[in-house]
């Protein structure tokens, strides 16, 4: 029977995509193991391990998986269920395409159809090619293809409706492409020769490439419009396709179209459910399961525990840079608590009486000259002398030649306190007994504060 024999080809080709969600769901798997098995990266012969061992579980299942995936396809194919309750059934069918196949003869204006007759076949754009210039040349519109009439609109909004052709009596052929046209053309004519749009014979419709002609064509045979029999005598091949005028085996094609497109749907909506329920339950489940319950055996059983526990080197590195922190955190601790027990803080010294230094700034010194007039009047007392005895002034011997250089005296000796300021005045010491050096000394100057006496020298050394 034709139509078990299309339903069946059409489930074997499901088997191609629910495999491929077989794949995708282990590859989604497998992804998620390695993210979680990043946790274990400080142990990484654990982490090795424990990936493997999960990696190949996943594999198996999806041996199994793809199995009964391929199970539930060949049931689907083993037995076509025509008493499905949502079936459409044989009479539903003929009814349907007696439906779309009969003919009554409407205007332009028939745009008040039954929703069953106005179901659209095919949209898109096509270009009106053999419109003179005049009337607005080769313009683009959009094509609205349905069971009885092929329309167009200005643009796809499809607000704007510039004609309605009716499919009655119609058929397609191609037309030969320009010399310097680029488009690939096919028209439509009536086979009673009478006039298919306003005063034209046929209407020239353009595509892009030769793929867009050919769905167009397949569309309109859906539609009842078939390719010209003298043209298809004619082609590239030499092979005459010999198509049935006979409206009973119209109805019969569109039958059968229809009665495959509502199993199908069945046969789409059944895999769709259970295919997600096959691969959940035999792949992701079970994972679920195997590592709650026999991850740990295999980890056990696979290596030494020592081996798999074994630390990696950047690890290893941290931790003890963790501790030696620690440790040194531990002691500065401990250094703070004892500054905070121990140390004692002493206050702050009074701040020191400076009232004597603004009494002296308040009150100026005695004038100088004052000072000096009441020293000169009194005389200061001779002060006690530390050196001994006055040297004696040497005499010239009778074998000396020149005289020797006179004594400086030292440094006078400070004087008294600003009590004694009017004693008697300082007296002129006297030279010491004690011979002269050979090479004079040279004392530092007198103070300046203090007066300087100098002695005239004597008759003896002048001479």
């Amino acid at each position: 029977m034709a139509f078990e024999a299309i339903v069946k080809k059409q489930i074997v080709k499901l088997k191609g995509p629910s495999l491929k969600s077989v794949d995708l769901v282990m590859q989604e798997l497998i992804n998620t193991v390695k993210k979680c098995t990043k946790r274990l990266a400080n142990f990484p012969r654990l982490c090795e391990e424990t990936e493997r061992i999960v990696a190949n579980h996943i594999r198996e299942r999806e041996g199994k998986t793809k199995d009964q995936v391929l199970l539930l396809i060949d049931i689907q194919v083993s037995y076509i269920n025509t008493n499905h309750e949502d079936f459409i059934g044989f009479a539903n069918a003929q009814q349907r395409s007696s439906q779309v196949h009969k003919k009554s003869t409407i205007g332009n204006q028939g745009t008040n159809l039954p929703p069953s007759r106005q179901i659209v076949i095919r949209k898109g754009w096509l270009t009106v090619s053999n419109i003179g210039i005049m009337k607005g040349g080769s313009k683009g519109y959009w094509f609205v293809l349905t069971a009885e009439s092929l329309s167009w609109y200005k643009d796809d909004e499809e607000k704007e409706k510039k004609y309605m052709l009716p499919l009655d009596n119609l058929k397609v052929r191609d037309v030969e492409k320009g010399f310097m046209s680029s488009k690939h053309v096919f028209a439509l004519f009536n086979t009673e020769q009478r006039n298919v749009y306003k005063d034209y014979r046929s209407l020239e419709l353009a595509c892009d490439s030769q793929e867009d002609v050919d769905s167009w064509k397949a569309s309109l045979l859906r539609a009842g419009v078939y390719p010209d029999k003298s043209f298809t005598e004619n082609d590239e091949n030499g092979q005459a396709e010999n198509f049935s005028m006979d409206p009973q085996l119209e109805r019969q094609v569109e039958t059968i179209r229809n009665l495959v497109d509502s199993y199908m749907s069945i046969i789409n909506k059944c895999i769709r459910d259970l295919i997600p329920k096959t691969i959940m339950h035999l792949m992701i489940n079970n994972v679920k399961d195997f590592i709650n319950s026999e991850l740990l055996a295999q980890l056990y059983s696979s290596e030494d525990q020592n081996t798999l526990m074994e630390e990696s080197v950047e690890q290893a590195q941290r931790r003890d840079e963790m501790l030696r922190m620690y440790q040194a955190l531990k002691e500065a601790l401990a250094i703070i608590g004892d500054i905070n027990t121990v140390t004692v803080s002493t206050p702050a010294p009074p701040p020191v009486d400076d009232s004597w230094l603004q009494h002296s700034r308040r009150s100026p010194p005695p004038s100088p000259t004052t000072q000096r007039r009441l020293t000169l009047s009194a005389p200061l007392p001779r002060p006690a002398s530390s050196r001994g005895p006055a040297p004696a002034i040497p005499s010239p011997g009778p074998h000396s030649g020149a005289p020797p250089v006179p004594f400086r005296p030292g440094p006078l000796p400070p004087f008294p306190n600003s009590s004694d300021s009017y004693g008697a005045p300082p007296q002129v010491p006297s030279r010491p007994t004690r011979a002269p050096p050979s090479v004079p000394s040279r004392r530092p100057p007198p103070s300046p504060t203090r007066p300087t006496i100098i002695r005239p020298l004597e008759s003896s050394l002048l001479d």
